[in-house]
Order: C-alpha cells, then structure tokens, then sequence
C-alpha cells in the first residue's frame, strides 16, 4: 500500500502494518497516538527527530524503539560523516540524545551499544556498515518474533482464552510481535481460540491498537475495561494472560506496560497462568533483579482532564507507566532462544539464555 507522509489516511485494510519504514535515506514513523481514526507516516531525516518520535510515543514498544533509535544513528552517519572531521563526535552526541529519549526500554540501549560498536570502523565503509547492522536488527527481530510466536503458541494448546495487556505485535516491534505473536500462532493452529485485551490506561494502547491489529488479521478479540479483569479470571473465560516486556532482570523480573503487575496478582489468585514474551535483547544482564530497573513517570496532563491541567489546580496526577511483575508471578518467559518455565525456581534458568 501506498502512503503520503503526514497526511490522513484510511484505515488500512490489511495486516501488513509497519512502525516503521527505512526508505534508505529517512525514517518514516507510523504516529500510533492518532490510530485507528488516522493512518499517518511522519518522516525524518536526523537524529533527533526521530529521538523525538520515541519520547513523544509516536514509536512505543520497546522492539519498535531500539529498531528506531539505530536507524537514527544511521542517518546521524550519513549527516556527519562525510562533512565533519568531528563526524564521530557529533554522532557520539546525537546517540546521547537518543538515549535521554525513554529510560525503562532496554532494547533502546541495546540498540545504541551495537550501534556504536561499530563506529570503531572509521573507515570509508563506515556508512553502508552502520547501515547494514541497523537493517540487520530489525531483521532480526522479526525472525525472533516468528520463532517466540512458535514456542509461546506450544504452551497453549487446549487453552479455550487468553488475555492480552497493552500492544505487543506489529505495531511495537520489527514485524509480526511478541505476546501478539504468539497469539497470532496460537489462534492459527486453533481459530476457536478466544481472545480477550484489556484497554490498557492511560494511552489506550490496547482498545486503539491491539484489537485493531488483530481485525487486520481476522482474529475475533474481545476488549474490556482494565477493572473487569479479575472478574474475566473468576468467569473461567481465560487460562492464560500473555503480556511483552521492556525490561527483564537478570533473576526474571519484568517492567512492562503499568497494570501488568497487577494482573499478574490477580491471575495467581484464580489459577491463570502469566506468560511474559520477549527476545533477549530485553533481558538486562547487569540487573540483579527489578528493584534496579528504572520506571518512567510521564507528565501529568497526559492523564488528567483538561480542566485540572491548570496552574495552582488542587488536583495532580501520578502517571508511571510502567511497573515490575517479579519472577514468582511468572509461569513462562518466552524468547526467541527458548521457553524458561517457572524462572523464579529455576536458578540457572534465565542466566542458560545469556550463553546460548
């Protein structure tokens, strides 16, 4: 399908939805806020625009945001290389302002780290190079999505339904997603399979983009009300509640989208099983658990009404958006290197990914 950069679109009527587009020259940035109203393409040319594009949440989905953030180093390259003898200095300054961008994600690190891995390279080829490792990471995490959507789709056969938190498909990652991926599979192999997406507050990620991606599909999905959750587990609708992650510790703690933590309490209390999906560029090695991970709170009025978004107004806001799920919650981690069950009774368990 065709598109037109910064214009209203109509929805688009098939599942082949992209985040994002590498022209070769820019990055065209699919603005999640406006969706499903308005299919729109913004486009940049630098760094720092597509920093923006991250922190603004027209990107989100921690896959999405390391895969734009290393096509911004890319066209930080190209803009520097050729007309700076400080080239490398200034792209070293455009991937700090990437970084500033979002603090949770660690896929946006993980990213920037291979990224400027290569820039040891200052050679003549120092531009198809950062090129190619950039393509080369987004390419990987479809092919790691394809594969989670496998292993996750395994763990679910008989399973009658499944509910979903916040966008976790194609929209947040390179292609096909991750807890969405695994739905996609899981209803492939069966199409009786009910699926369930809570509407996720305060950005609604889940009543404007989840169900929307997956009626690109043709998958049927029912949305409900975050506080209708726990009465969905009473009912016996759902076996199991499949989330993403943007940062797992090295233990199996995991951030996510904020109200993932408590439905990972509510789903312990009526036998529901939790399963975390995720590639392993979101594990965080170097934390011990999730008391280290560090949780975004976005501004105020992103949540309150307009009326109380006014100076010396008595009404405030507290907006994190995201929470930590700890490993005890947590019946299967789910990557593209293999199924960890149970992470929290399984020592070596997360620590076997990290060497294989």
């Amino acid at each position: 399908m065709s598109f037109l950069h910064s214009q209203q679109l109509n929805i688009m009527t098939n599942s082949t939805a992209k985040a994002l587009i590498w022209t070769g020259k820019s990055l065209d940035v699919l603005d999640q806020r406006v969706l499903p109203e308005i299919t729109r393409y913004d486009n940049y040319n630098d760094a720092n625009g597509v920093a923006e594009a991250i922190k603004s949440m027209r990107v989100r989905g921690a896959p999405a945001i390391g895969i734009a953030a290393a096509y911004g180093v890319v066209l930080s390259v190209q803009a520097h290389f050729s007309n700076s003898t400080n080239w490398k200095e200034a792209v070293l300054a455009d991937i700090e302002t990437l970084a500033q961008s979002r603090p949770t994600a660690v896929n946006l690190f993980w990213a920037l780290d291979k990224m400027k891995a290569v820039l040891t390279q200052a050679d003549d080829t120092i531009v198809d190079a950062i090129t190619k490792c950039a393509v080369q990471i987004h390419a990987d995490d479809l092919a790691a999505n394809k594969k989670m959507g496998d292993l996750g789709a395994e763990l679910l056969v008989g399973a009658k339904g499944v509910l979903t938190h916040c966008n976790t498909g194609s929209l947040a990652t390179g292609g096909y997603g991750t807890a969405l991926g695994v739905i996609r599979s899981a209803v492939a192999q069966n199409p009786t399979l009910n699926v369930f997406a809570g509407e996720t507050r305060p950005w609604l990620q889940g009543a404007r983009l989840t169900v929307w991606e997956l009626s690109q599909d043709g998958i049927p999905a029912t949305l409900i009300a975050d506080s209708a959750a726990a009465w969905l587990m009473k009912s016996g609708k759902i076996d199991w509640i499949i989330v993403g992650a943007d940062r797992i510790a090295a233990n199996g703690d995991t951030a996510n989208k904020i109200g993932t933590y408590s439905l990972a309490t509510l789903a312990k209390q009526h036998g529901v099983k939790f399963m975390v999906v995720a590639p392993t560029s979101t594990i965080d090695w170097c934390l011990e658990n999730g008391d280290g991970i560090e949780i975004e709170c976005r501004e105020a009025r992103e949540l309150l009404p307009a009326c109380y978004d006014v100076p010396n107004s008595l009404v405030s806001a507290w907006n994190p958006v995201f929470d930590v799920t700890p490993a005890t919650l947590i019946d299967a981690i789910v990557t593209e290197k293999g199924v960890v069950l149970n992470p929290s009774q399984q020592s070596t368990g997360i620590a076997s990914l990290k060497n294989d």
